[in-house]
């Protein structure tokens, strides 16, 4: 077996850990999870450190043949930083899994739309036949598709900065760049660190390769072929424009069939069928096999429609972009729900964007104090010390024909465990409306 008798560490005791962990004992290796959390975890039958003694750690030269790291663990944070002072080779769990493959992937990176991007890309190879799976930092992690067995024509990756931050061969047929905006400042020094990092997905294409860049987005895409896209106006190889797809220029669809709305979600779209056309698929099939394709839970999700205001839950926006593109895809005025865990960000560009759209805004979180500074003398603003108050009163603030939006513009972990429990909580505090 490739890694018989090999004592590997895993850090994080997470989805990606554990299909690490899968992966490694699979091919021979005895593995043994590190996670520094306090509350003891069931993990399966492997061997186990956590909290206290996680922490209390001593690695030796020799403990160790390889220590794989989950993406959500920064490699200079104390616990990893002790397997490299000892001198054992660390790799990301992505990187772990594409050593350990040879399916063909999608990768895709952004710092918005990149779950929708990766769920529509695996729709659209799905119904044309190609078996696929949504997976990577969206679903399963790459080593616990690997670790599966099951055989896939083409993996839709969703790969973030994280992730590529611990790359060292991993490349993709294709390769998409959706954007750049500021985020992750709690993680990284500045932008240019993260725009470094993400940069990453085109460090090792070839010339086969092709790589898929939104119209505009200064990034070098490396040797590979560049294909851009855009639905703005921009100048690119693919665009949309009144309810049309085109290609160099010449019709290749309507979107009319499409259940996804507003021009952020045709870039989406417009990214997946030049997936597909790396692949050899045709339009026709391609658009048909959208057809049904629905937007995920917490992006810019309705919830229900009462008193004439529609409840949109677009708790996944946890930055200040995925909250602007949010805003600019609606058509009715907006009552806004923003705030959450502290990130550094600067919210003063969202000025600009409230006029004449935003009716008012209520504010929750760590952050509520600080956003109603921000934006109080513009318009009505509020803050709930709870996400039911805050629907209440962002309720008492709208009118009818208004939209109320959660789009919070920051990640949810000073109230909750993350964007999806965030969600779920708006959601039961509308369907409670009377």
């Amino acid at each position: 077996m490739k890694f018989a008798s090999q004592r590997f560490a895993i850090l994080g005791a997470g989805r990606s850990g554990l299909g690490a962990a899968r992966l490694a004992r699979l091919h021979g290796a005895e593995v043994t999870i590190f996670d520094e959390g306090d509350k003891a975890k069931v993990v399966e039958d492997f061997k186990c450190v956590l909290g206290q003694a996680a922490r209390d750690l001593v690695v030796k030269p020799g403990d160790f043949a390889l220590v794989i790291i989950s993406p959500g663990l920064d490699e200079h944070w104390p616990l990893p930083a002790k397997f490299i002072a000892a001198g054992v080779p660390l790799v990301g769990e992505t990187e772990f899994g594409f050593n350990l493959t040879d399916m063909p992937m999608v990768a895709i990176t952004g710092t918005n739309g990149k779950s929708t991007c990766t769920e529509l890309i695996a729709a659209l190879f799905n119904g044309c036949g190609m078996k696929s799976i949504p997976c990577g930092n969206h679903g399963m992690s790459l080593s616990e598709v690997v670790a599966s067995g099951v055989r896939f024509d083409v993996l839709a990756l969703e790969i973030s900065s994280f992730q590529l931050e611990t790359i060292r061969r991993f490349r993709a047929k294709a390769s998409l760049w959706l954007n750049f905006a500021p985020d992750h400042l709690d993680r990284y020094p500045g932008m240019e660190e993260y725009f470094a990092a993400k940069a990453r997905i085109f460090e090792n294409v070839t010339e086969n390769d092709v790589a898929i860049v939104r119209a505009g987005e200064n990034v070098s895409s490396g040797k590979a072929r560049r294909w851009t896209f855009s639905a703005y106006g921009a100048e690119a190889d693919y665009s949309y424009a009144n309810g049309k797809f085109y290609h160099s220029g010449h019709e290749i669809g309507s979107a009319g069939h499409l259940k996804v709305r507003g021009k952020h979600n045709m870039e989406n779209v417009l990214a997946a069928l030049m997936s597909g056309r790396v692949f050899g698929l045709e339009f026709d099939a391609m658009l048909k096999a959208l057809a049904n394709y629905e937007v995920p839970r917490h992006r810019c999700e309705l919830v229900r429609t009462l008193a004439d205001r529609e409840y949109i839950n677009d708790s996944k926006a946890t930055n200040l972009h995925a909250l602007e593109a949010c805003l600019r895809s609606q058509e009715r005025p907006i009552v806004l729900i923003a705030g959450g865990k502290d990130k550094q960000l600067d919210y003063t560009p969202l000025r600009a964007e409230l006029k004449g759209q935003v009716r008012a805004m209520v504010f929750i979180g760590e952050i509520a104090q600080q956003l109603e500074q921000t934006f109080s003398d513009l318009l009505p603003c509020k803050r709930g010390k709870d996400m039911a108050e805050a629907v209440s009163l962002a309720t008492q603030l709208s009118q009818p024909g208004d939209a109320i939006i959660l789009s919070p513009g920051t990640s949810s972990f000073d109230m909750y465990t993350g964007y999806g429990q965030r969600g779920d909580v708006f959601r039961d505090a509308v369907l409670s409306l009377n």
